[in-house]
C-alpha cells in the first residue's frame, strides 16, 4: 500500500473518528512536503473551527479568537480565482497585496512561516471549509508539483470533509429521534445558538416554544426567553451557564414546563460537528412535594440544596426549614439563594410555584 492510498484511508477514518483529525493533518503535511497542515471550517458569522498540526496550533488558537480573522482574504479570493483546486497564497494576492497583509505580518512572519498553499470551497449547509499549509522561512514556496499533488489529493479531501460534515447533521437529527422515543420534547442547538432539528413533540408545544427568524429558539415567556438566551450565550464561549434548567411558568391553565439545556460533549478537534447543546422538555407535574433525585438532577442542585429546595416547595419558611434540618438560618437563606439562581426563580413564592408537584414518574409522593 503506497503512501498516498493510506492517506486517503486515514481521512475517511478521521470522518468517522474525529480524534484522528490531528495525525491526518500531520500525514497530510509529510506528504505534501509542508511544515504544517490544518483543516478548518468558517460559519456565515466568521466563527472558525479547526483542526492543525500540533506545530501550529498555538497559533491558530490565537488566530481564531482575534478580530482579525474577518479580514482575511485568502479563502474568499481562492474560491473566486481557482474554485476547483489548490492555489498559492502568492498567486492570488498581489505583491502589493503580500506586502501589506496584516494575517502574514500579525501572525505568520513572527511563527517562522513564509510560504501558504490552499483550498477553499463551501459545504451545502454553507460553512466554507479551507484546508491550508505552510512552509517555514528558509523554505521554498510551494512547487507546481507539490500543488498536483495536493490537487492529485483533493478528491479524497472533499469527499472526508462531506462525509465528516453529513454525519454531523444527521446526528443532530438521531438525537431528537432517540428523545422521541423516550416521550420527550427536544431540539439539537447549534454552535450559533439556532435550532438545528426539532421532534414533533416539540414543535407540538408551539407557540410556548417556537423558532424565529434565523431558526432562532423563542420563548412566550419573556424571563425564561432571557434565562435561555444567557445559557445559550455561555454555551457559545464555551463557559458553563449559570442556569442550565429554565422554567416557563404558564398563564394558561397549563402545566409549568422545565426546559434543560445538555452540553455535547465530543473531540475538541471535531471541526465538522455544528451541535452544542441539547435542549429537552419535561412538563412539571400537578401534586406532592418533589422528589429529591428529581431536584438534584433537573437542577444541578446539591443535596443540601435539594432538602432546603423540598422544604420550601412544601410552603415553609427559610427558619422552619433551617430548623427541621438542624441547620443555620444564614446557611438556609445561603442555599436558598443559590437554589434561585440555578432555577431562573426571583421570588421564593416562583420557585414554590415552580417546585410544587414536581414528582418523578413511578415514584410516590415524598420520594427520597
Amino acid at each position: 500500500m503506497n503512501a498516498q492510498s493510506t492517506l486517503a484511508d486515514r481521512l475517511y477514518e478521521a470522518a468517522l473518528v474525529p480524534e484522528l483529525w490531528t495525525e491526518t493533518c500531520e500525514r497530510l503535511a509529510i506528504e505534501a512536503g509542508s511544515s504544517t497542515a490544518s483543516i478548518f471550517t468558517v460559519d456565515a458569522s466568521g466563527n472558525h473551527r479547526y483542526v492543525t498540526t500540533p506545530n501550529i496550533a498555538d497559533l491558530f488558537a490565537k488566530f481564531v479568537a482575534s478580530d482579525l480573522r474577518l479580514q482575511n482574504p485568502r479563502p474568499a479570493r481562492a474560491m473566486q480565482a481557482s474554485p476547483f483546486s489548490f492555489v498559492r497564497t502568492s498567486d492570488i494576492l498581489t505583491p502589493e497585496e503580500m506586502q501589506g497583509d496584516i494575517i502574514a505580518r500579525e501572525f505568520l512572519k513572527p511563527h517562522g512561516i513564509d510560504w501558504e498553499a490552499g483550498w477553499a470551497f463551501q459545504e451545502p449547509t454553507g460553512h466554507v471549509i479551507v484546508i491550508t499549509l505552510m512552509r517555514k522561512a528558509g523554505l521554498d514556496n510551494f512547487s507546481h508539483a507539490q500543488i498536483a499533488k495536493l490537487n492529485h489529493l483533493k478528491p479524497d479531501l472533499a469527499r472526508a470533509a462531506y462525509m465528516a460534515s453529513r454525519l454531523a447533521f444527521n446526528e443532530a437529527r438521531s438525537m431528537t429521534e432517540t428523545l422521541s422515543m423516550l416521550g420527550l420534547p427536544a431540539a439539537v442547538i447549534g454552535d450559533g445558538g439556532q435550532m438545528l432539528a426539532s421532534n414533533p413533540e416539540l414543535e407540538a408545544l408551539s407557540p410556548r416554544i417556537r423558532t424565529g427568524a434565523g431558526d432562532k429558539i423563542l420563548l412566550e415567556s419573556p424571563g425564561a426567553r432571557a434565562l435561555l438566551d444567557e445559557a445559550i450565550e455561555r454555551y457559545k464561549a464555551q463557559a458553563v451557564p449559570t442556569v442550565q434548567s429554565v422554567p416557563v411558568i404558564s398563564r394558561d391553565e397549563l402545566p409549568p414546563l422545565i426546559l434543560h439545556l445538555l452540553p455535547i460533549r465530543r473531540a475538541a478537534r471535531d471541526i465538522f460537528s455544528r451541535s452544542m447543546a441539547v435542549l429537552s422538555v419535561t412538563q412539571v407535574g400537578q401534586v406532592g412535594p418533589p422528589d429529591m433525585r428529581v431536584l438534584c438532577g433537573l437542577f444541578d442542585l446539591t443535596p443540601a440544596e435539594a432538602k432546603v429546595a423540598r422544604g420550601i416547595a412544601m410552603a415553609h419558611t427559610p427558619e422552619m426549614v433551617a430548623a427541621s434540618l438542624n441547620i443555620s438560618l444564614e446557611t438556609a437563606r445561603s442555599h436558598l439563594k443559590r437554589i434561585m439562581q440555578k432555577t431562573g426563580t426571583t421570588r421564593q413564592a416562583e420557585l414554590v410555584l415552580l417546585l410544587s408537584g414536581l414528582n418523578a414518574p413511578g415514584v410516590g409522593q415524598g420520594g427520597r
